[in-house]
């Protein structure tokens, strides 16, 4: 057991190490959430107790690198589902034989460390600590880990639908209608929700498009909790640290001072709020001039009814009820406002979008198509009659066509005749 949680910790704890305020807890959540917040205070320096106590509480499972080769056939690459900051994803399968009465058979996704990439060991230890110790419906699941060596591994449950950055913006065969892409709002809206209210407030960091996944009904839930951080406590007002994040979704505060607070994410989520209305990428340099950056072409619209349209993803083809957009399109403007003291927190703005979710039945129908019936097959009699009569227009329309052959040989010929003729009689009108 010492020599797993090495790789935790990448040393030794130091002698006397304490943690004394863990001992009283009086109910399993708060204790939980201490835990969590003794673990996640300072991911530089956690002893080893401290993470022995975290993930003993957490349900996770270790497992091993043999142990994930055989889930995901080796890494193969039929298994890929895709990439991202941290490493490479792959599709796997826990079967019964792997583990007898300690899993479930089920389908999971697994993330490999890139060791060249971006993320490192301070990601994936974040990303254990927090999903191991954070439980929501709007939460993805970590299941377990894989620390062997320098590789370090990450076992999700697996999200069938993908990201919404997919749907939105790379799915060309089919779009999100108007009530999922509500779903999907408020969803992940109550996952940031549950993590500012929590003991120990966390900030997400890097809310976007492709860290939103979706189950089988496109259910959203947050992953990849690698940047995330311990929010202000006390009479803190922010937090200060480097800037990190995606381009495009970072709130204008938090790169300019880099100073972070619950409303950073406020302003993210209302950058992803404004992809769902409009269908439009954050930042997109294929476009022109303004309409590269999306919250500054799209703000000015999202006031006014009447010029909402103007902004609406053209995919939904009117397909979405205008009172509700509206109002979605009003919380979009105040996450966005440039003073994050005036943005709403986002227990407000689930309670602002849930009831939207009511008024999918003012969607106008969509374009009326009638399917002629299909008639009863005629009777014997009738069909002899009416192959007859086909016969007889298919002879006809023979008939016509030779003779309207002949007439045109006919043409022809005499057309040729007037050109063969012609040089001669302007030689006997010239002589």
């Amino acid at each position: 057991m010492r020599m797993l949680f090495r790789c935790f910790v990448g040393s030794e704890p130091a002698a006397g190490s304490e943690s004394g305020d863990e001992t009283r807890a009086p109910a399993p959540a708060k204790k939980a959430v201490r835990r969590m917040q003794s673990a996640t205070a300072r991911l530089r320096s956690l002893s080893l107790d401290d993470l022995s106590r975290t993930l003993a509480s957490s349900s996770l499972h270790a497992f091993t690198l043999a142990e994930l080769k055989a889930a995901t056939r080796n890494f193969s690459s039929s298994h890929f589902i895709g990439e991202g900051g941290f490493g490479p994803v792959y599709k796997g399968f826990l079967d019964e034989r792997l583990r007898p009465g300690e899993l479930q058979p089920q389908h999971v996704a697994v993330k490999y460390l890139d060791a060249d990439g971006p993320q490192g060991h301070r990601e994936w230890l974040a990303e254990v600590v927090y999903l191991g110790m954070l439980s929501h419906p709007h939460l993805v699941k970590l299941i377990g880990y894989g620390c062997q060596d320098e590789q370090r591994m990450l076992v999700y449950e697996y999200m069938a639908r993908g990201s919404l950055e997919h749907h939105l913006f790379k799915n060309l065969l089919s779009s999100l209608p108007w009530c999922t892409r509500l779903k999907i709002a408020v969803g992940a809206a109550k996952g940031l929700a549950f993590l500012h209210e929590a003991d120990t407030p966390v900030i997400y960091r890097d809310f976007k498009a492709s860290n939103i996944l979706l189950d089988s009904d496109y259910t959203a839930k947050l992953s990849d909790f690698g940047l995330a951080k311990e929010g202000p406590q006390g009479d803190d007002t922010h937090v200060t640290t480097r800037v990190m994040g995606t381009h495009g979704y970072a709130a204008p505060e938090y790169i300019l001072t880099g100073h972070l607070t619950a409303k950073s994410d406020v302003y993210s989520f209302g950058v992803v709020l404004l992809e769902l209305l409009t269908g439009r990428r954050s930042v997109d340099k294929r476009r022109r001039g303004r309409e590269q950056h999306l919250v500054d072409w799209a703000r000015p619209y999202l006031r006014h009814p009447e010029r909402l349209h103007r902004v609406m993803d053209p995919t939904l083809d009117g397909q979405y009820s205008g009172k509700a957009a509206h109002k979605a399109a009003m919380v979009a403007y105040h996450c966005l406002h440039s003073v994050p003291k005036s943005r709403p927190t986002m227990r407000d703005v689930v309670a602002a979008l849930e009831p939207l979710l009511g008024m999918c039945s003012d969607v106008p129908a969509g374009p009326f198509v009638y399917t002629v019936p299909s008639s009863p097959a005629p009777p014997a009699e009738d069909r002899k009659v009416g192959e007859a009569a086909a016969a007889a227009a298919r002879k006809k329309c023979l008939t016509s066509a030779v003779h309207a052959e002949g007439e045109l040989r006919r043409y022809a010929s005499s057309v040729a005749g007037r050109k063969s003729s012609s040089p001669k009689q302007s030689r006997d009108r010239g002589a």
